[in-house]
């Protein structure tokens, strides 16, 4: 582990709450290189704050938190089972989200080693629990949201995740990446998929606590119907504009 992602996880084991130089030395950073995804997670564990304890709680209480606490489960062990997803129904879940990471050439791995070089928060082991589980589903959340890995998806998805968790460090990278996206290409509709993309994670249901593992075999139609995740229109027809002025193919999550 680097002296940064040391620094990050001493300042919130020390503290338990927000650390905006850490932050702010980290954003620079994903500024500089949009793809250190371990800066994501220093931002995001740097201002966690109260939100990730109360998100637990919340999350012990339900029927898949008990049962994930007492089998310690781990959503990336199935995630990482490709024959097993390959063997779905077509049209499932599972087997769009392995299309998607097969296509983008990712894996559940690839977002644990990346957390791992940001710095391990402090937490008791059913914390660290939750928190490998809320990160471990963030490419499903792609899928079943309709975001794609473009700027403008991932910055959108950010912003469903800010409404649902209310991490501020996921707000700091939605404004920081939001307003470079703006004065890149003048375009205001930037603000309103992002907008859009808070306002569909406010009215979906609480996708951290969903049962992931028993919604990979069902119809990923029935599934966005199940946890209410309304269509991106927004975001799409602005990276269709995008892609069409770039005379680039339009490709995302269907």
């Amino acid at each position: 582990m680097n002296a940064d992602a040391t620094q990050a996880e001493q300042a919130v084991k020390e503290t338990g709450w927000y650390q905006p130089r850490v932050a702010m030395r980290a954003m620079r950073k994903l500024m500089e290189n949009g793809e250190d995804t371990a800066q994501v997670f220093r931002i995001i564990r740097a201002m966690s704050g109260p939100a990730r304890k109360k998100h637990f709680k919340r999350f012990i209480k339900t029927p898949v938190g008990r049962r994930v606490m007492a089998t310690r489960q781990s959503l990336a062990d199935r995630l990482n089972d490709r024959d097993a997803l390959g063997a779905m129904p077509d049209g499932s879940l599972g087997r769009a989200y392995l299309a998607f990471v097969e296509r983008e050439n990712l894996s559940a791995d690839g977002l644990a080693e990346a957390s791992v070089e940001g710095g391990r928060l402090a937490g008791t082991e059913d914390q660290k629990l939750y928190s490998d589980r809320t990160r471990d589903m963030h490419d499903l959340w792609h899928v079943t949201s309709g975001y794609g890995r473009d700027g403008l998806g991932e910055l959108s998805l950010l912003a469903f995740s800010y409404a649902q968790l209310g991490n501020l460090g996921v707000a700091m990278i939605i404004f920081f990446g939001a307003r470079s996206a703006f004065r890149e290409t003048g375009d205001r509709r930037i603000w309103t998929a992002i907008w859009e993309g808070y306002r569909n994670g406010r009215r979906a249901t609480r996708w951290a606590e969903e049962d992931w593992e028993g919604l990979l075999e069902a119809p990923l139609d029935d599934v966005r119907k199940q946890i209410g995740a309304e269509r991106p229109d927004v975001y799409r027809k602005v990276f269709s504009d995008f892609a069409a002025a770039a005379q680039q193919p339009t490709q995302v999550t269907a």
